[in-house]
């Protein structure tokens, strides 16, 4: 039995904590996508539910990492700091997401039918980019934590498209409304911006190289990957 074994529990339950915080950040994400929806202000209110849970787990999580690292493994305390770098990404998620959803609270019903289909497109984009990064931890896969890094672009590019609908002279009669709903869709693409640090970091963890690396072999051509491949098979 190897000396870190006693700490296996502790690194175990850390880990757990870790998914934990996955489940509510994905929560309070599917929950500001279906509150900007519907308008419905009880589904916007339980964001703030979720973002005093990942305040907690990101606390938990530190004071046992904290504890911990010193006695585990190295290849096990690569996997500490980067749970402990996801709690820190999680919880200011949480925070951004909880200022979107108090601003929505008052401008929901109000809104304009397209702010309100844009916005609701960037937080389910959200969403399914926090469930890519916890796939591609828990599985150790490189495909789903590149293509978080591809869905971010997507983001940038709605906060874009709102940015300059609102900017245009015509947007000039509205705009109280229109600096609430640009406040709204810039705390989503920084939410965004947290998750691509994550996935980066799920990148680091995999490969042992920087992102820039990876990405670097993603986008070369399918036939340069594949006369790599047959070299990696030569004698």
């Amino acid at each position: 039995m190897s000396a870190s074994s006693p700490v296996k529990p502790e690194f175990s339950h850390l880990v757990e904590l870790t998914y934990e915080a996955f489940s509510v950040t994905r929560q309070a994400a599917a929950a500001a996508a279906e509150g900007i929806a519907t308008t419905s202000a009880a589904v916007l209110a339980t964001v703030r539910e979720r973002e005093k849970q990942l305040d907690s787990l990101d606390r938990d999580i530190d004071d046992l990492v904290t504890t911990t690292i010193t006695k585990v493994t190295e290849p096990e305390a690569r996997e500490l700091l980067a749970c402990m770098k996801f709690a820190i990404s999680m919880e200011r998620i949480g925070d951004l997401l909880l200022g979107f959803c108090n601003r929505a609270e008052t401008t929901a019903s109000k809104m304009d039918v397209q702010d309100a289909k844009d916005l609701t497109m960037m937080t389910s984009q959200l969403e399914r980019m926090l469930a890519d990064v916890e796939e591609a931890f828990r599985s150790r896969n490189l495909d789903r934590a590149v293509a978080v890094l591809r869905a971010d672009a997507e983001l940038d590019r709605l906060r874009n498209v709102m940015m300059f609908r609102h900017l245009e002279p015509s947007s000039g009669d509205r705009r109280l409304e229109s600096f609430h709903v640009l406040f709204m869709a810039q705390e989503i693409e920084r939410a965004g911006d947290h998750a691509k640090n994550m996935a980066e970091e799920v990148c680091h963890l995999v490969s042992g190289r920087t992102v820039r690396h990876v990405l670097r072999s993603y986008d070369r051509p399918i036939e340069q990957l594949f006369l790599d491949h047959l070299r990696k098979q030569e004698p």
